[in-house]
């Protein structure tokens, strides 16, 4: 490639690669489909990338190659991981409160996890793609908050997904606080299940005042598995049309992205 051509190459928005919910019943024909908020999609085209969306098949091959051909992976909320992923059986109780997402997007967003890191890929993940990355790595979940950690806030605000509801404190050498520039964050909260044990790659750079995992990084031994890696239990998305603190963290991942992608040309 000359380099004028290999310029303007570079100059290209850097593609997102989105991993979306899926519905075993769609509405047009009651086919599988997919759903996606469209608040991720304007956070990472606010930030200077262009969304795309993952499919809904999990063939190894192509989900390999969606993953080759994108710049970067963003994992989104949704429904709540199988607890045999990183459980015991649960006792009947603790499991009814567990909703499974639909279909095959456990086992789809595994495979998309090793691809990114087999690929080193930049990436981001929110609320269920932050409790995923936790279970992939090795660690573990809880699998009903208000069941398990007595005295805990509540933290399924669902009235209030795009209010902030409660603070998040930042560890001070964090990539999260380096970007916010703060030391508290002030969050939204929308789940009922939290990240457990920490997988060993990963360390904790934020929690909520009565202990829950709110962001997780590479420790510093792992950073050079992937060239950007951050994951919160929020929805940034949300609050980035009025808190720029939020949209800053779509704005780092894309900027990461493109320096990537840069770098490998």
């Amino acid at each position: 490639m000359s380099d004028s051509r290999k310029k303007k190459s570079n100059q290209k928005a850097p593609l997102i690669l989105i991993s979306p919910s899926e519905e075993t019943k769609g509405y047009e024909f009651g086919d599988t489909s997919i759903s996606l908020s469209e608040t991720y999609q304007q956070a990472v085209l606010s930030a200077g990338g262009v969304p795309l969306v993952l499919t809904c098949l999990s063939e190894r091959p192509l989900v390999q190659e969606c993953v080759a051909r994108c710049d970067g992976v963003l994992f989104t909320g949704g429904d709540d991981i199988n607890p045999k992923l990183y459980s015991r059986p649960l006792p009947p109780k603790l499991a009814r409160t567990v909703t499974v997402a639909a279909g095959g997007r456990d086992f789809r967003e595994l495979i998309l996890i090793d691809e990114v890191f087999r690929q080193r890929k930049p990436v981001f993940g929110i609320c269920r793609g932050h409790q995923l990355m936790n279970v992939a790595l090795g660690g573990t979940l809880v699998v009903d908050i208000r069941s398990q950690i007595p005295g805990a806030m509540k933290h399924q605000q669902m009235k209030k997904k795009s209010q902030i509801v409660h603070e998040a404190r930042l560890t001070g050498d964090s990539m999260l606080a380096r970007i916010t520039r703060k030391q508290t964050l002030g969050v939204n909260s929308t789940h009922h299940q939290a990240v457990g044990r920490v997988a060993e790659p990963l360390r904790v750079t934020a929690r909520s005042d009565d202990g829950i995992v709110e962001a997780l990084e590479l420790k510093a031994d792992a950073a050079r598995l992937l060239p950007y890696f951050m994951t919160v239990q929020f929805h940034p998305e949300r609050l980035a049309p009025r808190h720029p603190e939020h949209q800053a963290l779509f704005d780092s991942f894309v900027r990461a992205c493109m320096i990537n992608r840069n770098s490998t040309l």
